[in-house]
């Protein structure tokens, strides 16, 4: 066992406007107060559209609810004339704690590259979030390369070159099982999260080895704990089950499923 608290993120993408947000914050913190949820156990954070994001803290802040507030998305730069773009300086302003950073959509729908990444995640830091490093390999990735090669390659390129680190969590999401069906054995994130903090550890040394990671790809609340009996891998970044409030409080229920 490990002292790292376990984080459940739920990547709403572009679902729900600011009314459904609140509806299903509320839902899932009752749900999750119900069941004697314990926070100081398991972190759980939500990351709702921009649009979502001033709603959701003001519903989190009146109800103390303690559930963490994240965002998908972060500009590099802090202002300017930079169109449709975010600043971290807006999202600190909203009490936003995590932002996702290089998420394999971002890569391929908008051509993020390792150079862009790396700016983001500074940016992160400069406005004192803590960015979810999304790393994975594509099916023609994993059967040319192998499983580690390419979120080992991706998170050290998001790390290297900085004045220093501050926080941060790699999310290890094989491309091929997001959204698919399909899931990596938890044997295989085993592996892959130990590889990369092997990594972590040869390459920024002890502190950031113990790093948390997060395993993603059609997590359910049926499938959750095996990846989880891992002592490498500390939490999940869950996508569509994470807009229905029983599933993803079930998920964030885990321990309750996990024999010792």
């Amino acid at each position: 066992m490990t002292n790292r608290v376990p984080l459940i993120a739920g990547n709403w993408k572009m679902n729900l406007d600011h009314l459904q947000a609140i509806a299903l914050i509320q839902k899932l913190c009752w749900t999750l107060n119900d069941a004697d949820h314990d926070y100081t156990e398991v972190e759980v954070a939500v990351f709702p559209p921009f649009t979502d994001l001033r709603s959701a803290q003001t519903l989190i802040d009146a109800e103390k609810f303690e559930v963490k507030l994240g965002a998908q998305d972060i500009s590099k730069h802090d202002s300017g004339a930079f169109t449709g773009e975010v600043s971290g300086s807006f999202l600190s302003k909203l009490a936003v704690d995590y932002v996702l950073v290089g998420h394999s959509e971002r890569r391929e729908y908008h051509a993020e590259d390792d150079a862009v990444i790396h700016a983001k995640v500074a940016s992160a830091w400069r406005h004192n979030l803590v960015p979810i490093i999304c790393v994975g390999e594509t099916l023609e990735q994993l059967e040319s390369l192998g499983q580690s090669a390419v979120p080992i390659a991706q998170t050290i390129a998001a790390l290297s070159n900085h004045d220093q680190l501050g926080e941060f969590v790699i999310a290890y999401e094989p491309v091929w099982a997001i959204g698919t069906g399909k899931v990596a054995t938890a044997e295989e994130a085993h592996q892959v999260a130990s590889a990369i903090r092997a990594a972590l550890n040869d390459n920024f040394g002890d502190n950031a080895a113990n790093s948390r990671i997060l395993y993603g790809g059609s997590v359910k609340a049926n499938n959750v704990a095996g990846f989880l009996q891992s002592d490498q891998v500390d939490g999940v970044l869950v996508g569509g089950a994470s807009l229905d409030a029983e599933e993803f409080a079930g998920i964030s229920r885990f321990k309750k499923h996990i024999v010792l």
